[in-house]
C-alpha cells in the first residue's frame, strides 16, 4: 500500500511511523486512519519488528484531534459508525496489539490524538506536549475511547474535569496525572523513545504479547459500547451542528441545550 498521509521505516528492531498531515497538524480522516490500520498491521505480522514507535511530523502537533470537515454534516447513523470503525481499524487495534506501540508526543494531543496516545502502550512527550479531550466544545464527546481509556488511566474525577471543562493540560501536569511517563526536551523525545524501545527488545517478545493481554483484561467493560452510542446520538442535537459549524467559522459556538 502506497501511503499518502503517513512515512515508514524500520530499523533495528524498531518500526517508526509518522503521521505527516503538517498543514493540518497531522490531524485524523478517514484515509489516515486507513494508512495507519495497515501499517501498524504490516509491523505487528513483521518478526523482525518488535516496538513501534508513532508520532507525528513537525515540532506543533502529534495529532491536533480529528478532521471536522469530514464529520460535521453526518446524521446519528453516521456518527455511529464512524467512532466504531474508528475504534476497530485504529484505537481498539492499538491497544491490543502483540507489539508495543511507543507514542512520542511532539507537541498537541488533542481529541482523537490524545485518544491514539492513550490507546498506544507507552507514552512519552516533548515539554512542549499539550493534551486535551475538547470534543464537548463541538457539542459530541469523545468518540474513540476517551471516556474510557483516560479514566482508566488518570483517574474518574480528573477524566471529568479534563473532558467536562473541554481544557487543556501542558505536559508537566500530564505527566503529574500519569498520562505520560516521561517528559524530555523535544531534541531528546525521539532518542528517549528509541532508549525505551531498547529495552523491549532485549525482552522476550512472546512474554511481552502475553503481558499486553493480561494487562489489558482487566479493563475490559461494555463502556465502549456506551461510549460509541452516545457519540453518534450526539449527532442529532442542533449543539453538535452548532459547534462543528462555529469551529469551522472560527466563531464562539452559542449553544441552546438542545
Amino acid at each position: 500500500m502506497e501511503y499518502q498521509n503517513i512515512l515508514t521505516k524500520k530499523e533495528s528492531g524498531i518500526g517508526y511511523i509518522t503521521i505527516n498531515r503538517p498543514k493540518q497538524l497531522n490531524a485524523l480522516n478517514k484515509q489516515t486512519i486507513e494508512e495507519l490500520h495497515s501499517a501498524l498491521k504490516k509491523f505487528n505480522n513483521d518478526t523482525e519488528v518488535r516496538v513501534i514507535i508513532l508520532t507525528g511530523s513537525g515540532e506543533k502537533a502529534f495529532v491536533a484531534g480529528a478532521d471536522i470537515k469530514e464529520f460535521m454534516n453526518f446524521n446519528s447513523e453516521q456518527g455511529r459508525e464512524l467512532a466504531a470503525k474508528g475504534q476497530e481499524l485504529l484505537f481498539d487495534f492499538v491497544e491490543n496489539m502483540e507489539t508495543p506501540v511507543i507514542a512520542a508526543v511532539n507537541g498537541f494531543a488533542l481529541g482523537g490524538g490524545l485518544e491514539l496516545a492513550l490507546a498506544s502502550h507507552i507514552r512519552i512527550a516533548s515539554e512542549n506536549a499539550k493534551v486535551g479531550l475538547p470534543e464537548v466544545s463541538l457539542g459530541v464527546i469523545p468518540g474513540y475511547g476517551g471516556t474510557q481509556r483516560l479514566a482508566q488511566i488518570v483517574g474518574k474525577g480528573r477524566a471529568m474535569e479534563m473532558i467536562l471543562t473541554a481544557e487543556m493540560k501542558d505536559a508537566e501536569t500530564a505527566l503529574e496525572y500519569g498520562i505520560f511517563t516521561q517528559v524530555v526536551p523535544l531534541e531528546n523525545l525521539m532518542e528517549t523513545a528509541r532508549k525505551t524501545a531498547s529495552k523491549i527488545l532485549k525482552n522476550s517478545p512472546k512474554a511481552i504479547s502475553f503481558a499486553i493481554q493480561a494487562i489489558n483484561s482487566g479493563f475490559y467493560t461494555k463502556g465502549f459500547v456506551k461510549e460509541i452510542e452516545l457519540f453518534g446520538q450526539a449527532f442529532s442535537t442542533e449543539d453538535f451542528k452548532e459547534g462543528t459549524t462555529a469551529f469551522v467559522e472560527r466563531r464562539k459556538a452559542e449553544f441552546s441545550g438542545k
